[in-house]
């Protein structure tokens, strides 16, 4: 559990620095809900690593991959400080794509690792504290160091993540619970089928079409949610620093609580029913900002909001992974959970994209509740994964 921890607040860190953090930047910066939104643009990075996840399962063990991908993303926050996003675009965006796919290959082989060391009955509690440790990194990204932005500037805020990153990447290197021996494959495929072999077995689960849409949307309200709540705090009069405060703070404690809470909830409830229940409070999380967005809404109702969707968000994702996790074979974990994850990762991206513009055609209040009916949609398609998960593969029987 605490490499899981480890490795998923490493996971989180870059994500949340892309993700929360530089939508506060940009918006102080002045920069266009539009091209804020296009931020979102950035996960395709995430969304394309199935193309490369392969060679991860292929290739060396974990760790091989891990490190470099850690030091490459601290390598790129330092090259942040040193350029303008406004006066100079066209380099800021370029070290963020190079944060970006450094962060993905990194995300393919900690995931495949964790699938790889999970037995079945523990992946509702690691998925619990997996969810916590990425939130509280995407949180200390997105909330304390912006709350720092203020005192110290953002040029402190990128070098500060990339030495975070340099540290972590010195613990997997010197502790050996991080480099722990993979599922043995035997007959290793050509490295065509390396490709081809693990997505067909994906796609010989019964209804596996139902469980793609399923995932593709399942994180769609979520992510257009996130995507404006900052800029939202700031339109509304509120400092980089009461931001940082407020989501740093309350934030983190409804996130652990949410995660832990949530990864209990499905080792008890089993993951169909936790994707209902969860789910629907994950969607139930715009309502808060619906209501702090209308214009008699009192000052405080942000914070409501603030606390809803990290409790909410963090409920509902331990039920998620758990399902992605159960769908992998540990001998392609890299290669299913990537193809897996890619597809949400697309969602996402594209929910994201589309946010910007929402929010600025609808106006806050139309944005944040259509995020709530949009939220809901995905939960019609649970009935269709029970044959999805109960499927065993003919090699593992």
């Amino acid at each position: 559990m605490a490499v899981v921890a480890l490795l998923y607040f490493s996971e989180g860190l870059p994500f949340g620095l892309i993700n929360n953090a530089l939508s506060v930047y940009f918006r102080v910066k002045k920069i266009s809900l539009e091209e804020i939104g296009l931020l979102s643009l950035l996960g395709l990075a995430w969304s394309f690593k199935l193309l490369w996840a392969p060679l991860v399962d292929r290739f060396g063990r974990r760790y091989f991959w891990i490190i470099p991908a850690q030091l490459a993303v601290a390598l790129g926050s330092a090259v942040l400080a040193a350029f303008d996003p406004v006066t100079e675009k066209a380099m800021f965006w370029l070290a963020l794509a190079g944060i970006c796919l450094a962060s993905a290959t990194q995300d393919i082989a900690a995931d495949a690792y964790t699938i790889d060391i999970l037995d079945e009955k523990e992946l509702g509690p690691a998925n619990g504290v997996r969810s916590a440790s990425y939130r509280v990194a995407l949180i200390a990204a997105g909330g304390l160091l912006v709350m720092l932005s203020d005192s110290f500037g953002w040029s402190f805020i990128f070098i500060a993540t990339a030495l975070i990153m340099a540290v972590l990447a010195m613990m997997v290197l010197s502790f050996p619970a991080f480099r722990r021996g993979r599922p043995a494959v035997f007959n290793r495929p050509s490295l065509w089928q390396q490709w081809v072999g693990p997505i067909r077995l994906l796609f010989q689960r019964p209804n596996f079409l139902a469980a793609v849409i399923f995932i593709l949307t399942f994180k769609v309200g979520e992510a257009m949610l996130v995507a404006m709540a900052n800029p939202f705090w700031i339109d509304r009069g509120f400092t980089p620093g009461q931001i940082g405060f407020v989501v740093g703070t309350l934030g983190t404690l409804a996130s652990i609580v949410g995660a832990m809470t949530g990864g209990s909830l499905t080792a008890r409830w089993g993951i169909g029913k936790s994707l209902w229940i969860l789910g629907a409070v994950q969607a139930g999380a715009s309502l808060g900002y619906t209501l702090a967005s209308l214009p008699f809404a009192p000052a405080f109702s942000i914070y409501f909001a603030a606390l809803l969707e990290s409790l909410a968000i963090g409920l509902a994702t331990s039920a998620f992974l758990s399902f992605l996790m159960k769908l992998c074979d540990k001998r392609f974990s890299a290669t299913h959970y990537a193809f897996l994850s890619t597809l949400f990762g697309l969602g996402r991206s594209m929910a994201g994209v589309a946010s910007g513009y929402s929010a600025s055609f609808l106006g806050y209040p139309v944005f944040f509740f259509a995020t709530f009916l949009i939220g809901l949609a995905p939960l019609l398609m649970i009935p269709f994964l029970q044959p999805t998960l109960a499927w065993i593969p003919k090699e593992e029987k």
